[in-house]
């Protein structure tokens, strides 16, 4: 791979969200190069993020990488090296049914992109598009290296796996990199260094388990272990939560530069890290991922039972109206920046760029990722996608064998693999019914009963699947 002439294919390269992270993140470097080919169903999109980051490029390190919008998913895929995958499944009016819809019957969901009932039925929308992608990389760039960031992440990169069983796929996600934040954070509460000072990257974690409810066996920094120091911080904050600023703060999809209304954003997606310190105080590990996620993993009555529950737990239930509001907004943003207003850029902390460089055989590099199960996770389904380190050299990535979670949590965790696995048999198969039964088994959806889990499938199912 000629590291001067990388052709990235960017499936959703219409965004106002990842595609505006990769583009700041590409001002800072300086090594490789290439084409990044944007490829949106909304074109229109596309082309005018080609021209804000083109400009953008231009303007800070001369131009190294250039963006063109292409209407042609053949074309933008034809001789791509890498293939990024960043789409919104459906629309945020058909979000809003997943998180909002199972309200009435006292499911409530932070997220709902993932786990719980809105995460099975954004799965149904999302299974389709990525077998069509998967079909579309298999034809057109079946050696590409392809990179998802696409939630749910778990279920997403096993299709494309399912699909086409060459695919060189893989997912990404920053949550652990939010956790190290919060180790980091224990550690200068302790004294050991300045309020700071210590870098996420300087944290060395052994990741384990799925994606969005992954644990930490393992934690150092320099030749210190960590555990001992978290078992303290988390005693102190077991009731009051740890609210220092940015301390938990996610990688936002869009940094505070490019963010509208940053403080109404930091309320509704605020976390005091309670839910993460109470898992560690049952359990024993780190729980590895933001509370409004680890929450939607676990038994309904825990976390979730009631908007007071949430509210006593430390962390929000983040209405889809706020992503539709904020949608308009960073519209309007998009136009002033195609217009000619200025993008500062800031560095995000993801490490897409570092894979892409190391993959392509400038230098090595381990860190998280979700791949379809050969043993790293022993205790878990052969195939079923995990998140475990990896090592990624040239050409090559290698998952680091881990030993597999203790009972009680595995207990905890294999639901969700094993709901993950059905869905997307459902949707292979065209099978309402066996989805129906995987949606009627997920832990919240059994706290109601079964007639009532049927009207809500078959309503939101009505809602937000295209026929």
């Amino acid at each position: 791979m000629d590291t001067g002439k990388i052709k990235i294919c960017y499936i959703g390269g219409g965004s106002r969200n990842w595609a505006w992270v990769l583009m700041q993140d590409l001002v800072f470097e300086k090594e490789i190069c290439g084409t990044i080919e944007l490829y949106d169903l909304k074109n229109e999109d596309a082309q005018t993020n080609a021209v804000i980051g083109n400009r953008l490029l231009e303007s800070s390190n001369a131009g190294r990488w250039k963006f063109h919008a292409n209407p042609s998913l053949e074309d933008a895929l034809s001789g791509s090296d890498f293939v990024f995958v960043s789409i919104l499944p459906g629309d945020f009016e058909e979000m809003a049914v997943d998180v909002h819809a199972p309200e009435k019957y006292g499911i409530y969901q932070p997220v709902g992109d993932t786990a719980g009932a809105g995460g099975l039925i954004r799965a149904m929308r999302t299974i389709p598009q990525f077998r069509d992608i998967a079909r579309s990389v298999k034809k057109y760039a079946p050696g590409a290296w392809v990179i998802n960031y696409t939630n749910p992440m778990s279920i997403c990169t096993r299709t494309l796996h399912k699909e086409f069983p060459g695919i060189k796929a893989f997912g990404c996600c920053h949550e652990v990199f939010n956790t190290q934040k919060v180790l980091a954070a224990a550690l200068e509460e302790a004294g050991l260094a300045p309020s700071g000072s210590i870098k996420r990257e300087e944290i060395k974690v052994n990741v384990l388990g799925i994606n969005h409810f992954t644990w930490l066996d393992k934690a150092f920094w320099k030749e210190i272990d960590i555990f001992p120091y978290y078992k303290n911080f988390s005693q102190k904050y077991a009731e009051t939560g740890f609210k220092k600023a940015g301390a938990a703060t996610t990688f936002a999809a869009g940094s505070a530069s490019n963010d509208p209304d940053e403080a109404e954003r930091l309320r509704l997606f605020r976390s005091s890290e309670r839910v993460k310190i109470d898992l560690f105080r049952r359990y024993g590990l780190i729980a590895a991922a933001g509370d409004r996620h680890l929450a939607e993993f676990c038994p309904h009555s825990w976390y979730l039972a009631s908007p007071e529950a949430v509210q006593k737990w430390g962390f929000a239930l983040t209405p889809v109206s706020w992503r539709i509001a904020n949608r308009e907004k960073l519209k309007k943003m998009a136009k002033d920046y195609y217009d000619g207003a200025s993008m500062t850029p800031v560095e995000s902390g993801e490490e897409g760029i570092k894979i892409v460089k190391a993959l392509s055989g400038m230098g090595d590099i381990v860190t998280n990722v979700n791949l379809p199960n050969m043993g790293q996770m022993p205790d878990l389904p052969k195939d079923a996608v995990v998140e475990t380190n990896a090592a990624f050299s040239r050409d090559n990535i290698q998952p680091l064998v881990t030993n597999g979670l203790p009972k009680d949590i595995r207990a905890l965790v294999m639901p969700h693999v094993l709901s993950a696995e059905g869905i997307i048999e459902a949707v292979f198969e065209n099978d309402t019914e066996k989805a129906f039964r995987v949606f009627s088994h997920d832990l919240a959806v059994q706290t109601i009963p079964l007639s009532k889990a049927r009207t809500l499938f078959d309503e939101m199912c009505a809602k937000t699947l295209k026929k």
